[in-house]
């Protein structure tokens, strides 16, 4: 006799209701493609939101060069919640639900960069003073917060995702890809794929003056203490402690920065 099919999302523990899955958000037979498309972008019903972001959008993402910049300057602050002065924004640069992205003075977004404060409850995403966000680098909320302190550096094409709460502390160096991920899945069933099985997002918290070198990884939960450097590959869980130098898969502390050797 044939094996029963494996249950279908909407039979799994999980409330499908809270499951953001971007397939359903786009493709949802019960909403039009504007609803959907200002549900998953805009964040903010109705047709003047709608109407107002599409038009700043396009009329200034792409465009090249130093005319570009000044549109952006003078255009991306009214879509967002707030923004300070002498802030910077590469061409194609999107941002998604901008009224829930609060940025601070001195900024720069470089090119190619998305903004995604997606979520229903969530605060969204916050950008201190003097913060660098190299290009092609990747903010995106999945009903989580993200607090860049003021002074951090983000290297290009890295990704922090929150389902929770992710912080970087004031003037961490994030080397290129770089992946802070601040939410999990669960597993314990077999009988359905894990991408319809609970979330779990215990956060992350990456103190001030901490050092992440290329491609590490800093999983879920993970707490790295100040002034703590992370070597490039590094697969961070848990917690490194403050001043520590951390390598390998996964990380370990390897030496004191004030000089104590690990034993």
């Amino acid at each position: 006799m044939a094996e029963p099919a494996p249950p279908g999302p909407r039979e799994t523990a999980a409330d499908p209701r809270k499951i953001t899955v971007i397939q359903e958000e786009l493709f949802d037979p019960g909403r039009s493609k504007a609803a959907r498309y200002a549900q998953l972008v805009v964040g903010r019903p109705g047709l003047r939101a709608l109407v107002r972001y599409e038009a700043i959008v396009t009329l200034t993402s792409a465009v090249p060069g130093a005319l570009g910049l000044l549109l952006r300057s003078k255009l991306y602050p009214r879509l967002l919640g707030r923004c300070g002065r002498n802030v910077t924004f590469g061409a194609n640069v999107v941002l998604r639900h901008p009224h829930k992205i609060r940025i601070g003075n001195d900024v720069v977004i470089d090119d190619g960069c998305c903004l995604d404060a997606k979520g229903d409850t969530n605060r969204g995403i916050d950008i201190g003073d003097g913060v660098f966000v190299g290009r092609g680098t990747i903010l995106s909320c999945k009903n989580g917060d993200i607090v860049i302190d003021d002074h951090a550096n983000i290297g290009f094409h890295c990704e922090i995702f929150s389902g929770g709460r992710v912080r970087l502390g004031k003037h961490t160096l994030v080397a290129a890809y770089t992946y802070l991920v601040g939410g999990d899945h669960t597993f314990d069933r077999t009988d359905v794929a894990v991408l319809y099985q609970d979330r779990v997002a215990r956060g992350i918290e990456v103190d001030d003056n901490v050092w992440l070198g290329a491609h590490v990884v800093v999983a879920d939960g993970a707490r790295v203490g100040r002034d703590a450097i992370i070597g490039a590959g590094a697969v961070v869980r848990g917690e490194i402690p403050p001043f520590a130098v951390a390598a390998g898969v996964p990380a370990r502390v390897v030496r004191d920065r004030r000089g104590e050797l690990e034993t």
